[in-house]
């Protein structure tokens, strides 16, 4: 069994509520580090754990926090990035939803670090109900003697908010997150300059994932050094992924960054093999904006290494044979799935997302799902294929914020690892709707699967 660091209490009947969390353990964090450690201090044990952000880019958090600017007479804010909307990306969601103190706990460590009084959490719009579980949380935090005036007598002042977002997926973007914070549209920022000098209303900034946050916890208990022996290399700790897909168990894992993909994938301790005997054909190992792994190269790496669940190995061997551990979103699709069809689902997701403020991103997703819906109607051509490559080449970099590489990669990566797929589809576009629409045979001409 791998070494359970955020979910170790997660089996704890009513861990939601201060009591039963406080009797377990809970704000221990806290009381060490204000009582016992300078906000240095503390920013320095989050440096030798080697803790990288769990939202996606993996950036060393510890290093993020040190440049903070700090200058003086000016409030410094620490936001959580609990906008999560990578689909196939829940982890943050079962964090807030079943242990909300653990975050709660993380933010006053993490804020007394980075000199915050006043924190917030942005949550994604269709999270509700995890709204009234965050404040609930809050509201006991404060009522023990955790928020407010002089915590714990020590003279730091923090007060902790709850903004819900209104459901776009570009406010996961960390400067688009801060304008909608402050109640303008959510359009990513030109940088520089960055959040840890011009953030919040123009303040020192840091922005962290929930799962970033909550991490903290464990490393200011247990010492930096300590959590950084779990992991290989520079991907250390625990890191939570969210499974789903063709597999028998998909849920949550808590997994040591030391166990290979095909035991993640393979264990009964984890996502328990391929559901309904069918075989693996591909993976997105990190998110929707990653790209697809074909199953050879999701259990090795081109050079015939084992795929290990980490940072390094993922992207091993770059985007040609590689990934990125992004989000920790796992999702599995069998051998029979289309991936034509998954990419166009996602070329409509990445289109309807976009904010528009970049032309390649604003006209380009548009275009690229439209070609896809083309092909997948039975109306494509080999050109198209070759459309399509060009126009994901020249979103990829091209943008203020990385919604157009999320959105291009995917295409990129299907083309590459499934170019014989696209092929199939325009050769024989009547058996492909046969497969993946089950719309039985047809003459010409074929029916149109109309865009939602």
């Amino acid at each position: 069994m791998g070494r359970k660091l955020l979910l170790d209490k997660a089996h704890i009947e009513n861990i939601r509520l201060y009591d039963v969390y406080r009797q377990h353990g809970g704000y221990k964090s806290v009381e060490k580090a204000l009582k016992t450690m300078s906000p240095d201090q503390v920013t320095d044990e989050v440096k030798k754990s080697g803790l990288r952000g769990r939202g996606g880019a993996g950036f060393p958090t510890g290093m993020k926090w040190s440049f903070l600017a700090k200058p003086e007479g000016v409030p410094r804010y620490l936001v959580v990035n609990a906008d999560e909307s990578e689909p196939g990306t829940f982890k943050d969601r079962y964090l807030m939803e079943f242990i909300p103190h653990l975050l709660i706990e993380g933010m006053i460590t993490s804020s007394y670090a980075l000199g915050a009084k006043r924190s917030y959490i942005y949550i994604r719009g269709e999270y509700a109900w995890i709204v009234a579980i965050l404040e609930q949380a809050i509201q006991e935090a404060k009522n023990n003697g955790w928020l407010g005036k002089n915590i714990l007598g020590t003279g730091y002042d923090l007060e902790i908010y709850v903004q819900r977002g209104a459901g776009a997926y570009i406010c996961g973007e960390e400067t688009a997150l801060l304008e909608s914070l402050e109640g303008k549209r959510g359009n990513p920022r030109i940088k520089p300059p960055f959040p840890a000098v011009k953030g919040l209303w123009d303040c020192p900034t840091v922005v962290n994932n929930v799962e970033t946050i909550a991490a903290v916890v464990p490393i200011i208990n247990d010492g930096g050094e300590e959590y950084a022996k779990i992991g290989i290399g520079k991907s250390t700790g625990t890191k939570l992924i969210s499974a789903c897909g063709n597999i028998k168990k998909p849920g949550v894992y808590e997994i040591d960054m030391m166990i290979s993909v095909e035991e993640f994938l393979y264990s009964d301790e984890y996502c328990g093999g391929i559901a309904n005997g069918k075989k693996l054909k591909a993976c997105i190992p990190g998110g929707s904006s990653v790209p697809i792994l074909p199953a050879n190269l999701l259990l090795k790496t081109a050079k015939g290494e084992t795929r290990m669940m980490t940072y390094e190995s993922l992207a091993d061997g770059g985007f040609a044979t590689g990934s990125m551990m992004g989000s920790g979103g796992f999702i599995v699709l069998d051998d029979s799935q289309c991936v034509v069809k998954h990419t166009y689902t996602l070329a409509r997701f990445y289109r309807h997302e976009s904010c528009g403020q970049c032309s390649p991103c604003r006209e380009g997703t548009g275009w690229m799902e439209k070609i896809l819906l083309k092909i997948e109607n039975g109306k494509g051509s080999k050109s198209d294929i070759d459309l399509l490559w060009d126009i994901q080449r020249k979103i990829e970099g091209n943008t203020i914020c990385p919604l157009g590489d999320a959105a291009a990669w995917p295409v990129a990566a299907a083309i590459r690892h499934f170019r014989d797929e696209f092929e199939w589809h325009i050769d024989f576009p009547a058996e492909c709707l046969v497969k993946n629409y089950g719309l039985g045979h047809y003459a010409d001409p074929l029916p149109v699967i109309a865009a939602v």
